[in-house]
């Protein structure tokens, strides 16, 4: 679990949308969170991960904007709200598998030429004669 320092998390509480009566109209249990990425201090890999990952939840501010409201309670989306960045954060971390680039050998690509050949041939065939 990746640990995010609290100077860098701002939350707000909202009325939360949709049903559940008259506590959804009293109560603000929705978080939305806000973290600065730049003081999580990212490696530049996962940064750019991050960002590609966020995708709009990412503001050009360098903020990341969360909204939960999945839960009756305000502890509940807090704490869904954190294991949802660090989540993201922990994905950013890791690097994905470099490509190794390959090319066919040279009895390949003789294979696949003599195929197309043959093909060739066989569809040559199926036309109509020509008149002479």
């Amino acid at each position: 679990m990746v640990e995010i320092p609290e100077s860098a998390i701002t939350e707000t509480f909202l009325a939360a949308s949709g049903p559940g009566g008259q506590n959804v109209n009293k109560v603000e249990t929705a978080v939305q969170m806000r973290v600065n990425i730049y003081a999580l201090r990212l490696a530049p890999y996962a940064f750019r991960k991050l960002r590609t990952l966020a995708g709009r939840k990412m503001t050009s501010g360098g903020e990341l904007v969360l909204t939960v409201r999945e839960h009756r309670t305000r502890e509940a989306n807090r704490a869904e709200a954190r294991r949802r960045v660090a989540d993201m954060i922990e994905e950013a971390h890791r690097r994905d598998a470099r490509r190794i680039k390959t090319r066919p050998s040279r009895a390949a690509k003789a294979r696949r030429v003599e195929t197309k050949k043959k093909k060739a041939s066989v569809k040559k065939t199926r036309s109509k004669p020509k008149l002479e």
